[in-house]
């Protein structure tokens, strides 16, 4: 079944997806840590009162993981769920 084209496609469809999104991701947060070792001084510019753009950005991590978690959850369902059901639904019709 590995070698069927079908789970090729469901490999391909994923890996789209995953992998750069998770370079993305991955250079963002990198950027973040970066941002607070070498730019204290930018880091710790006032937004809004009390808040400066350190915290705003930490909070953006967060956003970013549970907006990303969304965005995969919508193209699993959408592109790769009813794939993996046919791939199923073919083997277990062949036993």
């Amino acid at each position: 079944m590995q070698s069927s084209a079908e789970f090729g496609e469901l490999r391909r469809a994923h890996r789209s997806f995953a992998f750069p999104v998770t370079v993305a991701f991955l250079a963002w947060y990198l950027g973040y840590v970066l941002l607070s070792s070498y730019a204290g001084g930018f880091m710790a510019t006032k937004v809004i009162g009390h808040l400066n753009v350190a915290f705003v950005l930490g909070l953006a991590q967060f956003a970013t993981t549970f907006l990303i978690a969304w965005w995969y959850s919508r193209h699993a369902a959408a592109r790769l769920d009813p794939r993996a059901e046919a791939i199923k639904s073919r083997l277990e019709g062949d036993v």
